[in-house]
């Protein structure tokens, strides 16, 4: 996505929203995980704490493996006591990747107030909108686009059943979608 990864694109939003989040004298700090927990920097506000973020994400990975929300949930369970914003980076391609998941976002906002941060498929858009041909190819392509991005409005839609927030935005809009929702939570009093 314009020369950078998913990963480029959440590593820049944890940044900003960490450097905004200090500033307005809240605590930030970093969980990275994959299949198993990469770093912890604990919640602080002090004046480092920005540089002691970036020297945390700078060292991230792509892993391309599929995410362990069972164990960052019961790390998040066992290690962090006081109710925290979780705004978590991750993707999920189809609902059912997702629903697999769920348990343990509900699981995290019995004691926490997680919000889940994907990404809509650009590449999706363009085919759904291309007209240049309509072939069977391209008319079959654009039906199985439109059911990738319909799956990811359901996640929308079940994460609010359960009463968590969540943001679906394209990798270039990630760090303004994500410092608005916060500073929408801030403003309504649920942070």
């Amino acid at each position: 996505f314009d020369e950078m990864s998913l990963l480029d694109y959440a590593i820049n939003a944890a940044l900003v929203i960490s450097n905004i989040a200090i500033k307005k004298d809240d605590k930030a700090g970093i969980i990275t995980f994959s299949n198993r927990i990469s770093s912890v920097l604990p919640a602080s506000r002090k004046r480092d704490q920005i540089h002691r973020i970036q020297q945390t994400l700078y060292n991230q990975l792509t892993k391309y493996q599929e995410a362990n929300f069972e164990l960052l949930s019961s790390f998040v369970m066992r290690r962090i006591n006081q109710r925290s914003l979780l705004l978590i980076f991750s993707n999920f391609e189809t609902l059912a990747s997702f629903r697999r998941q769920l348990p343990y976002f509900v699981a995290l906002k019995k004691r926490h107030l997680p919000v889940i941060i994907f990404f809509k498929n650009t590449g999706m858009d363009k085919i759904i909108k291309d007209n240049t041909n309509n072939s069977t190819e391209q008319i079959y392509t654009q039906v199985i686009a439109e059911k990738y991005m319909y799956e990811k409005q359901m996640i929308v839609k079940e994460l609010k059943k359960y009463g968590i927030y969540s943001i679906l935005t394209t990798p270039k809009n990630l760090s303004i979608d994500t410092i608005n929702k916060y500073l929408e939570l801030k403003a309504t009093g649920v942070i």
